[in-house]
């Protein structure tokens, strides 16, 4: 097949059997699919024009994802980048044709985030022709994701299936799945969450060294439906990169961060739930985690010797590693509160 364009290519997963429980989703960047149908689906409904100017924050694969869409489409991009975009993202955006903004350093990723969004908003109040694409609050991020669902059902049908993933804006774990339970509503959903994080509950924790971009938040994401979740982990980086590590020595795949912590998550529920298939989503590659995870793989823990604490609340919830059974519960409502 020959792809029309470069996105084409590079939004399709490829699956692969780790173990007989146990298949990776594994994206070279996984934004691309939310960032097109998004951006496809503003322009058919006339929200957005040709040559307008798209802007949004990004940790990072948003802003490549958003910046090939706009490339695709005939449309500017403005990214406010966080201060854990690398640079070799940075010049590919440039190159893409994106004007790119960082944020001043910050002492943790909870002021980042903040930062961020608050230089959105000061854009948008001096250049009211731009477009927000709200990424954490507007559902159309979930359209992107249906495709994907799809085709994991086509690929294994009748299966009792479990999708592993980093919560994140939520569109990527709750629009594949709001997607599969419409064939199948037993299809369970394991949500993998950094601590220090609001999205959750773990706020109040704080770890040093919480590097895992894109998994969590400092602000309250109205893209999150916290009802699709049926269990909860909660991991540190350390544990999170002896995932990635583990995933790199025992089935040669070079993935983020994020994945390793799924991969974590994914094995201990395949080994309590034998008869389940364990689908983990690997968000994009290892690459811009070279140097802050890949190359202290010394420090790794051993994968075999780690399990969750096992919780029944947010509250009671410790690290390094909990794990709680959400049952698909909504968000407190006194709990809500926007924070942007």
């Amino acid at each position: 097949m020959i792809h029309p364009h470069i996105t084409d290519a590079l939004k399709v997963p490829d699956l692969v059997r780790l173990t007989d429980g146990l298949v990776l989703l594994r994206f070279e960047s996984m934004k691309i699919y939310s960032a097109l149908a998004a951006v496809r689906h503003l322009l058919e409904r006339g929200t957005v024009r040709p040559g307008q100017t798209l802007v949004d924050s990004s940790s990072g694969i948003y802003a490549h994802a958003i910046a090939l869409a706009c490339h695709r489409y005939g449309m500017r991009c403005h990214i406010v980048a966080s201060t854990t975009v690398d640079s070799t993202t940075l010049t590919q955006l440039e190159i893409l044709g994106a004007t790119v903004e960082r944020v001043e350093p910050s002492r943790n990723l909870a002021l980042d985030q903040e930062l961020r969004v608050r230089r959105v908003r000061e854009i948008l109040a001096e250049r009211p022709g731009h477009h927000w694409m709200r990424q954490y609050h507007d559902g159309i991020h979930y359209l992107g994701y249906h495709e994907v669902a799809d085709r994991i059902a086509a690929e294994f049908p009748a299966t009792p299936l479990t999708v592993v993933g980093g919560v994140g804006s939520g569109a990527s774990t709750g629009g594949i799945v709001e997607r599969l339970r419409t064939r199948d509503p037993s299809v369970r959903l394991a949500g993998v969450q950094p601590f220090g994080s609001v999205t959750f509950g773990s706020q109040d924790h704080h770890d040093p060294e919480a590097i895992i971009a894109g998994i969590g938040s400092s602000i309250v994401f109205d893209n999150v439906r916290h009802h699709l979740y049926d269990t909860v982990h909660w991991l540190d980086f350390t544990h999170a990169m002896s995932g990635a590590v583990a995933l790199l020595r025992e089935h040669a795949v070079f993935a983020g961060l994020s994945t390793g912590a799924g991969y974590l998550a994914a094995a201990y529920e395949a080994r309590r739930h034998p008869d389940r298939l364990h689908l983990v989503i690997g968000a994009d590659t290892g690459h811009r985690y070279t140097e802050r995870v890949f190359a202290r793989h010394a420090e790794a823990l051993e994968p075999a010797a780690l399990k969750p604490v096992e919780v029944r609340s947010p509250q009671e919830m410790a690290m390094p590693w909990s794990r709680m059974t959400w049952q698909r519960a909504p968000w407190p409502a006194d709990r809500k509160e926007r924070a942007t």
